[in-house]
């Protein structure tokens, strides 16, 4: 099962409002955080958590598979928790799309995510995305040192090249003027990448200094892009490896979120993909226990 995740064209779009000063939690709690790397999903795995907390503030987190599709059970189910918690806070994987006219719509071209809005708007509840910054995200890889300015901008345009050609059914030509559109935004948005992969014709050039199957940059299959596999194994050099990476910090950044609007005092929906779930659970159980017992 492949964790759900932003495309990069999520990074340059992104941005995290404000909600004011809250407790932090226990830094300690961090290292309940689970890693990818070799974990396994087993028919005993949570994906969804529910907890109350003594300052008064409660989560109803729930893990959902990226569906477009209305007649998914997950939506009754996403309904279903909202009418019963009933939100002060509502909580979105990936930028913040909007909403469509309807709730079908929405559902049709924003997902899960765009769901989670509606509802918010039908009610007047706040929402706030789960990501971190994209000059934060990217800045954390370039930090890890584990890779280079290089391999960080591919994994990401390649990923939304790919997420493009499976989910949209985009061409080659409709690929190269998705992703020249996106280079172009990136360039605006993301400091110290100037120079790296600048344009679409660079693009096939850095490529093909790693891989010389399949042959070109549009072609990267999905299987590259999934943080539980191996790179070595799926043919994508270090692409799972940087996935895995970013879907780390990602968690992080998530637990901490979700745990400081708990003690606030809020009673939080957040809906997202599902494998983030079982990897933040112990954290924000910690997190929240650890503060609320001060």
């Amino acid at each position: 099962m492949k964790t759900l995740i932003p495309s990069f064209t999520c990074l340059v779009l992104l941005s995290l409002p404000l909600l004011g000063h809250a407790q932090t939690p226990n830094q300690s709690c961090d290292t309940k955080l689970l890693s990818y790397k070799n974990w396994k999903e087993t028919p005993q795995t949570q994906w969804s958590l529910t907890l109350q907390s003594t300052s008064g503030g409660s989560l109803q987190y729930v893990g959902a598979s990226h569906s477009t599709d209305p007649t998914h059970a997950q939506f009754a189910q996403i309904k279903q928790s909202w009418n019963t918690l009933k939100p002060t806070l509502a909580f979105f994987e990936g930028p913040n799309r909007g909403v469509a006219a309807t709730e079908e719509e929405t559902i049709k071209q924003l997902g899960e995510s765009g769901y989670v809005r509606f509802l918010a708007q039908a009610e007047g509840v706040k929402t706030m995305t789960l990501e971190m910054s994209p000059q934060e995200e990217i800045d954390k890889l370039v930090q890890s040192g584990k890779f280079s300015k290089e391999q960080i901008k591919l994994f990401f345009v390649l990923r939304e090249a790919s997420r493009l050609r499976e989910r949209k059914g985009l061409n080659e030509e409709q690929l190269k003027t998705a992703i020249a559109q996106l280079l172009q935004k990136a360039s605006t948005m993301i400091k110290g990448f100037d120079e790296v992969i600048p344009e679409v014709a660079a693009l096939q050039v850095s490529y093909q200094k790693y891989w010389t199957a399949p042959v070109n940059w549009w072609e990267a299959p999905t299987a590259w892009f999934d943080p539980l596999g191996d790179s070595q194994k799926t043919g994508g050099k270090f692409t799972n490896d940087i996935n895995r990476q970013s879907s780390e910090n990602r968690n992080a950044h998530m637990y901490q979120l979700l745990s400081e609007a708990v003690l606030r005092g809020e009673r939080v929906l957040a809906v997202v993909g599902r494998n983030h779930v079982p990897m933040q659970a112990e954290a924000i159980k910690c997190a929240v226990n650890a503060v609320a017992k001060k």
